[in-house]
């Protein structure tokens, strides 16, 4: 039974993993369904494949269940496992890229009904049968299509990189020039007008939109006090925010697409931060959001 189970993990890890957005969730909730499976007479399981599918699912579906009553969000998971590097082209970060979800993701993710995520996911992700998906969250097929279709209409609106690498790059440090001289006019070159601007803390989450409250944050801060640098966040240019003493005061993860930033998560005085492994400090060009 070890050795049949051993063939079911690495695909009971994956859907665990999607479903949470969290590798330590993950290997959490599959390890229980192990214990599961040791509790259960073997004859009782004709396809163990599908047994495992229907309990690691049930199991993800209560801690979706939880965090949403206990107020918490997939975006501190997200936090606690971001890899943060120095953004040059590593074969490490276009894994760490094609295998992650942005902060942006995270927050309709947790928009979500439990049941809604976790049909999308399983369905469209890993092409599990909708009647399958009803017997896991107790609905009927047709009731868990609709949850799928919910959740799909509004991932959809998610923006996503597009463009060259280089050059996605190369629009955050114009951004980032163009922030600590004060010039406003290149920033409105690199920002899309209806830049979307989340603002994460410790105390909530808020949603900004067009490049003027962003302009405006620019005009507050004090570029001789703070550094700001592009580093990598999951494979994609972002921005590291710190004194000048070197503590980390927020962490920016930008959509960049045609040139132009699309989308702005500033993730900002958020406990998970204190813990992120850095890359060695550098001294590029510094402005500040707050």
């Amino acid at each position: 039974m070890a050795s049949d189970f051993e063939f079911h993990r690495p695909r009971l890890t994956a859907l665990a993993a999607k479903v949470l957005e969290s590798g330590t969730d993950a290997e959490d909730a599959v390890q229980e369904a192990w214990i599961r499976l040791n509790r259960q007479d073997p004859e009782d399981v004709d396809n163990l494949g599908g047994w495992l599918t229907r309990v690691v699912g049930r199991i993800c579906l209560d801690v979706l269940r939880r965090r949403r009553s206990r107020g918490e969000s997939s975006l501190d998971a997200w936090i606690s496992e971001a890899v943060i590097t120095d953004d040059e082209d590593d074969p490490e970060d276009s894994a760490v890229r094609s295998d992650s979800l942005g902060p942006a993701m995270m927050i309709v993710l947790d928009s979500l009904q439990p049941e809604e995520r976790f049909a999308f996911v399983l369905h469209d992700l890993f092409a599990v049968p909708f009647v399958e998906i009803s017997t896991i969250i107790g609905r009927s097929s047709a009731a868990a299509k609709m949850a799928a279709s919910r959740a799909r209409r509004k991932i959809k609106d998610v923006p996503a990189p597009s463009g060259d690498l280089t050059k996605r790059r190369a629009a955050v440090d114009a951004f980032l020039i163009a922030a600590r001289d004060g010039d406003f006019d290149a920033l409105l070159h690199v920002l899309d007008p209806s830049v979307t601007w989340h603002r994460c803390t410790a105390h909530g989450h808020t949603v900004q939109l067009g490049a003027n409250d962003v302009l405006a944050a620019v005009r507050r801060g004090d570029p001789e006090r703070i550094e700001a640098r592009r580093v990598g966040v999951n494979g994609e240019p972002g921005i590291l925010v710190s004194t000048a003493s070197g503590r980390t005061l927020g962490l920016m993860a930008c959509t960049v697409s045609d040139g132009k930033l699309i989308e702005i998560v500033s993730i900002i005085a958020h406990r998970e931060l204190d813990h992120l492994a850095l890359p060695p400090r550098g001294t590029p060009p510094g402005s500040h959001l707050r």
